[in-house]
């Protein structure tokens, strides 16, 4: 397992390396849209979990740095996940139309 790596996160890493690691292009590329399809489906909720802790913390007066550090995240995507924008660029509202 891989330092500072917890043991479910381990075991997704674990089977998208079986995916690229699978000979037949075809099968892995339908592996790799299977996966992505998944991650797009699951991504919000995803996000609001990351959102929930990052509530739990700020509650109990935890810097955004500290928060940032224990969640393995910068701090702009903390600050930005604390104000709903989640931490990927199409989740921010645009600041003009």
């Amino acid at each position: 397992m891989a330092e500072d790596v917890t043991e479910e996160a381990q075991k997704v890493i674990d089977a998208l390396k079986r995916i690229e690691e699978m000979e037949d292009p075809v099968e892995r590329a339908v592996a790799v849209s299977e996966v992505l399809a998944d991650y797009k489906e699951r991504a919000p909720e995803l996000r609001e979990m990351q959102r929930q802790a990052i509530e739990v913390m700020r509650a109990e007066k935890i810097s955004y740095r500290k928060i940032a550090d224990r969640l393995k995240l910068s701090l702009g995507a903390v600050q930005n996940i604390e104000r709903g924008h989640g931490s990927a660029w199409g989740t921010k509202p645009r600041a003009k139309e």
